[in-house]
């Protein structure tokens, strides 16, 4: 322990495969009542970050971290945001640099192991708004940056942190893009890189000639495109180096508050790496749950009702008396 016993719940009928699990929830689905006020805050290095607040007066906050390419109007955060307003908790959902629909002022953006944002998420909010707990949550890229933020200096965590919960996440980030470069995922895969390079050409204009998109037809996996831009504009030596340092999976072993980690067994995304059982074993604060359905961030149990699982286990979590 603690990796935890699979739990049963069925998706909606018409959810009968991994990729509609993912797909569906992913596009049609709408979440009502969420009026979020944004605030933009500056950052050390002269850029600025945009947050998304649902605030209901509570002294606990939920912050939660989008996937790749998304912010903090994707369904499921606003899912999410919208489930701890139900709980009695204020809610923050914050956009990645380049991700709350304006580009960021650098020509570096965000990546996989950003954790310095949101450090300077967390501590805004605890200066500004002096909450007693704070629970963090993420989703795909947002729960590596969580579980990396935690582990990677456990004693520098701010001790109103005191518990999170994660979802669909590729903790190991070399072995997930070639996952995802994988045939069957190819429509998942041109999404992303065809959004990737509508926010680099923003970046022409300050690349100072720097920036050359003309052939980045050629650019067909992430291991290519980390390789030719996500490495060099955020100062590492190549993909590898960059999967090597921001993979979540090398500092499970140090988190230091009870974290929930589900990653579904039919996770397109994901490769078996990402199902950290044996750090799970040895860590008695991570625990483990791999559900046999989920897709990549869907786990939709009533679709047409709004009703689903990451929701309800994460405030089940996040809640309890005990986590587990």
């Amino acid at each position: 322990m603690p990796v935890l016993p699979t739990p049963v719940f069925s998706p909606p009928f018409y959810q009968f495969n991994k990729h509609l699990q993912t797909i569906l929830p992913s596009m049609l689905r709408k979440v009502s009542g969420v009026n979020y006020t944004r605030e933009r805050i500056s950052t050390p290095d002269r850029d600025f970050l945009d947050l998304d607040w649902l605030v209901i007066g509570s002294k606990q906050l939920l912050i939660v971290s989008h996937g790749l390419e998304g912010d903090a109007h994707r369904p499921y955060v606003k899912g999410m945001v919208k489930a701890a307003h139900n709980a009695g908790m204020d809610a923050l959902a914050w956009n990645y640099r380049s991700c709350s629909g304006e580009p960021n002022q650098l020509l570096s953006s965000y990546h996989l192991g950003a954790t310095q944002d949101l450090d300077l998420v967390i501590r805004y909010a605890l200066k500004q708004k002096k909450y007693e707990t704070v629970y963090l949550t993420g989703f795909s890229a947002g729960g590596n940056i969580t579980l990396k933020y935690l582990g990677e200096a456990p004693e520098k965590v701010p001790a109103e942190v005191k518990r999170a919960a994660v979802f669909s996440v590729p903790c190991h980030l070399k072995s997930s893009a070639l996952q995802i470069s994988r045939p069957e995922n190819r429509i998942y895969l041109r999404r992303f890189l065809n959004s990737l390079r509508l926010k680099l050409e923003q970046k022409i204009p300050i690349a100072n000639g720097t920036l050359d998109l003309s052939d980045y037809h050629l650019v067909r996996d992430f291991q290519a495109f980390d390789d030719r831009f996500t490495a060099p504009l955020h100062g590492f030596a190549n993909a590898d180096d960059y999967y090597a340092q921001c993979s979540s999976l090398a500092y499970l072993p140090s988190i230091q508050i009870p974290t929930l980690l589900v990653n579904a067994q039919n996770d397109p995304f994901l490769s078996p790496q990402c199902f950290p059982v044996k750090e799970a074993e040895e860590n008695p604060n991570l625990f483990l749950e791999m559900p046999k359905n989920g897709g990549h961030v869907g786990f939709a149990l009533d679709f047409a009702k709004g009703i689903y699982y990451s929701e309800q286990r994460a405030m089940q979590f996040l809640t309890a008396e005990v986590p587990a």
